[in-house]
């Protein structure tokens, strides 16, 4: 089983990918990682957002140190700027795309639960995994949000990373990268034709997970959601 999970920045889309992983015991990739860790490669080498070179960022991208993706610095303000200006480039897009597919389609995680024995595959959450990472999945969901309840959202992450944050400024940088994820030419965030819309302004963690499992014809464990 393949699941992909687009959407917007701060709209619950990870959370709702590591849930569902969790309930059906597949592998979970949070591809957005890769480009804030992308990101945070070429802060450390002294890159600016506002021009950032982008034969440098297809090096960072080739190249990149898979540790980072665990860094909390990944989960920074500023390491969200520069993942969605290199998000944008298509030679870092590219870099990036084998290695999630291969992740995609060659894990076979062991099972542990009985009720989900059998269940084999992964799930990939991002901007472009119905649409152009896995046009195949099996399963596609995209998930939006109020911006202001996104905003807050990423105001409290921040918060609980130790960062300092304004949410006004978050407010303000979410309308930028909205706009910058939905209007670049390669790879723009929109919906599969086929994905399941989750609008997450009024869902808790598990309602969102219920109304995700009910949409493909899959129960809750006992315990959980």
């Amino acid at each position: 089983m393949i699941i992909a999970v687009d959407g917007t920045a701060a709209s619950g889309k990870g959370t709702l990918a590591k849930a569902l992983a969790a309930e059906l015991g597949l592998a979970h990739l949070d591809t957005g990682a890769l480009y804030r860790a992308c990101g945070l490669t070429l802060m450390l080498e002294g890159a600016d957002p506002s021009s950032v070179d982008e034969h440098a960022a297809e090096i960072a991208a080739k190249n990149l140190d898979f540790s980072l993706t665990k860094d909390a610095r990944i989960r920074t303000a500023e390491a969200g700027e520069m993942a969605s200006v290199v998000a944008a480039m298509p030679e870092v897009r590219a870099a990036l795309l084998e290695g999630q597919r291969r992740f995609a389609y060659s894990v076979t995680p062991e099972l542990k639960d009985g009720l989900r024995k059998g269940l084999r595959g992964a799930i990939l959450d991002g901007r472009d995994i119905g649409t152009v990472v896995l046009p195949d999945a099996d399963y596609k969901f995209f998930v939006d949000a109020d911006v202001d309840i996104r905003a807050h959202r990423r105001w409290k992450e921040l918060i609980n990373h130790g960062s300092e944050a304004m949410l006004p400024a978050i407010m303000e940088d979410l309308v930028k990268r909205d706009e910058r994820d939905r209007s670049r030419q390669h790879a723009p965030l929109k919906p599969a034709d086929n994905a399941i819309l989750v609008d997450t302004t009024e869902k808790s963690v598990e309602e969102m997970v219920r109304f995700a499992l009910k949409a493909i014809g899959r129960q809750p464990l006992p315990g959980k959601s």
